[in-house]
């Protein structure tokens, strides 16, 4: 019989579910926004809506050579942290004292809508080359976890 998974593992798949979605042809990101062992919502990355994604007509900065973690405004997708941060906004969730899981660190732009947003706890897994966001995460008093440096 299969171990069951602690509540941080459990959003973590979740998250990592709800990056398949994703439309991005260089990162496929997820993000869950949870409070009290309950989801409030979910985002993926990808273009806004309504409008063409990078599936459709290629990576604006894989054409220009622009590194990762830089030139955030280059993209044409929408960060899965944003998603689940406007859709649960859209829908009249507060997100205040929740967690938000990711499947990757929070760039600085996604971390400062996390501030905003009043979510109090980050658990992501894999690291992005952004390391202001943690910077900032600190100075907000804003616990971040990096899941895979837990042990076990």
């Amino acid at each position: 019989m299969a171990e069951r998974p602690g509540i941080d593992e459990y959003f973590l798949e979740i998250a990592s579910v709800v990056a398949k979605r994703s439309t991005c042809l260089r990162n496929k990101v997820g993000a869950v926004v949870a409070r009290d062992k309950r989801i409030l919502s979910t985002g993926y990355n990808g273009a806004p809506s309504n409008m063409e994604h990078c599936l459709e007509i290629g990576c604006i900065r894989q054409q220009q050579n622009i590194e990762s973690g830089t030139r955030h405004e280059k993209c044409r997708a929408v960060h899965a942290e944003q998603n689940a941060i406007i859709q649960a906004a859209i829908h009249g969730v507060s997100t205040a004292g929740a967690t938000i899981y990711c499947t990757h660190q929070p760039c600085i732009l996604c971390t400062k809508m996390i501030i905003n947003a009043n979510i109090k706890r980050v658990v992501y897994l894999a690291d992005y080359p952004d390391s202001d966001s943690l910077t900032f995460f600190s100075d907000a008093s804003v616990e971040v976890i990096n899941y895979s440096e837990q042990p076990g």
